[in-house]
């Protein structure tokens, strides 16, 4: 039987940004497999990029997840995610995401973000 959830192998390091407005929102480092279907991360880059509202669809209450500058769709947060990360899961729509690898960050104008892949940067 397989974990619930199970590290996915970090075969690339990189930013996630939003499809519409360029904003890095994530990053591989904190993305895990949740066996939703979704991608899935145990946080943002930013919190204050990201606003939640309550969504009582489909008979539960969870929380809706959209940028919060341009307010598009980026998909829910759940509070069972693993304990050791803070037990957050963010399921984001792939779709709403554009992946810039690490080696491609300065060039795509995200270098600012390099730091987020050296532990010992300050």
């Amino acid at each position: 039987m397989v974990p619930p959830f199970v590290e996915l192998p970090r075969v690339e390091e990189g930013v996630y940004v939003d499809i519409v407005s360029g904003e890095p929102l994530f990053t591989s480092l904190d993305k895990f497999d949740s066996d939703c279907g979704w991608s899935t991360f145990s946080q943002p880059i930013m919190h204050y990029q990201i606003k939640e509202k309550l969504d009582k669809s489909h008979g539960m209450l969870r929380s809706e997840l959209r940028n919060k500058i341009r307010n598009s769709y980026l998909g829910h947060v759940f509070e069972d995610g693993p304990k050791n990360r803070g037990r957050r899961r963010y399921c984001i729509n792939s779709a709403s995401l554009r992946f810039i690898n690490k080696k491609d960050l300065k060039r795509e104008g995200y270098g600012e973000y390099m730091y987020l892949f050296y532990k010992n940067y300050f």
